[in-house]
């Protein structure tokens, strides 16, 4: 898909590209999207309950929880484009001219800047993802427990986004050559990995202990 514009684009038309023999979209467009999916029902969840006399107590808390699901939402959803993006760049290199000693340099660097945005932009949305299961603790906990299994599988959704846009981290990583970046971003990686992986417990445990089923 040459030019790319989720927010505009109907799900069998995006999946029709994700399944084409095409570059663009893949794994870390689908991986926004996917996460995008959580943050809307972790949204879903705060809006059967912000508003409602039940639930004033923590009224302000929630609203608050889902103005950033929201912005979430909407920047995991941009983020399906600019990973497209950061891939075409990455490509557009392969075609870059080396006969010469100098075209081969030029296209070196060319490539490691593509290859650094190729890392950091599915490192964003990683990053994204984790917010998402940091929030569905406190949407399961105080929201409206008639639609907890929607912050259940928003729980889920956003686990399994934060795990595949990783992947797209790992294989950027892995054909950059500046050492100093690779090792601060496989720290910033880990770090990211041990607190999502917390998060995520406490997530199900949250809705576990409202719905009285495992999740």
């Amino acid at each position: 898909m040459t030019d790319l514009d989720t927010a505009g684009t109907p799900i069998e038309t995006f999946l029709n590209d994700l399944a084409a023999g095409e570059s663009t979209p893949g794994g870390g467009a689908a991986a926004a999207l996917t996460g995008s999916q959580a943050a809307a029902l972790l949204s879903m969840v705060l809006n059967f309950t912000v508003g409602r006399k039940k639930y004033a107590a923590v009224e302000e808390e929630l609203r608050g929880v889902l103005q950033r699901t929201e912005e979430v939402r909407a920047d995991l959803l941009a983020y399906a484009d600019k990973d497209a993006e950061a891939f075409g760049a990455v490509a557009a290199c392969y075609s870059m001219p080396r006969s010469t000693a100098e075209e081969k340099a030029a296209r070196t660097k060319a490539m490691q800047t593509a290859l650094r945005g190729a890392a950091e932009v599915p490192f964003s949305i990683s990053e994204l993802c984790a917010e998402l299961l940091e929030l569905t603790s406190p949407v399961a906990e105080k929201g409206n427990p008639n639609v907890v299994s929607d912050a259940a599988t928003a729980a889920h959704l956003a686990y399994a986004a934060l795990y595949s846009a990783l992947v797209n981290v790992d294989i950027n990583l892995k054909y950059l050559k500046d050492d100093t970046f690779v090792s601060r971003m496989h720290a910033d990686v880990a770090e990211l990995k041990a607190s999502a992986e917390s998060n995520y417990i406490a997530a199900r445990a949250a809705c576990t202990n409202v719905l009285g089923v495992e999740i």
